[in-house]
């Protein structure tokens, strides 16, 4: 078994699309670890704040079969296969860390570089996954985040209750 992270993204029908999205990997992989939801100002465009989560699992998948069923559960979604970064999303799956897999080919980069830029998703995976630690820098997620620049940061803990369907 691998252990797999996901970052999950939405600012398009936020509450439908998070727990629909988070509904569809579980039927896909099975039990998840998740995260809190925060909500994060969108990065590089101008649209609506995003709801983001990371959320873990355990695989016997091979990690291109992994990244086939994310893509595949954001088409289910409504993502367009011509859509260009930068832009609103109904769901964005992002496939953070498979085990400790190092990658550059066929489209893939593990782990993602996200991980290292963005307080979106580092934080969240720091608050699911504090003690694994980052494959090429060797350092915990945990540790990670508290060294993180906080500096002018707009990300905001939400609770899970507002997710609720109902």
């Amino acid at each position: 078994m691998t252990l797999c992270h996901v970052g999950l993204g939405s600012n398009i029908d936020r509450d439908h699309m998070i727990r629909s999205g988070l509904l569809a990997l579980q039927r896909e992989f099975g039990e998840l670890t998740c995260s809190s939801v925060y909500l994060a100002p969108a990065q590089g465009f101008t649209g609506a704040d995003f709801y983001n989560l990371v959320a873990g699992f355990d695989t016997e998948l091979v990690v291109k079969a992994v990244a086939e069923k994310l893509r595949a559960i954001e088409f289910e979604h409504g993502r367009k296969a011509d859509s260009r970064k930068l832009t609103s999303r109904t769901l964005d799956l992002d496939l953070l860390l498979y085990g400790d897999l190092i990658c550059n080919n066929q489209g893939l980069t593990l782990p993602r570089q996200d991980i290292k830029q963005y307080a979106f998703v580092l934080a969240p995976l720091a608050e699911i996954a504090p003690k694994l630690t980052h494959p090429v820098d060797g350092i915990c997620y945990a540790d990670m985040w508290a060294n993180f620049a906080k500096t002018g940061l707009n990300l905001q803990c939400l609770d899970l209750r507002l997710l609720k369907s109902g």
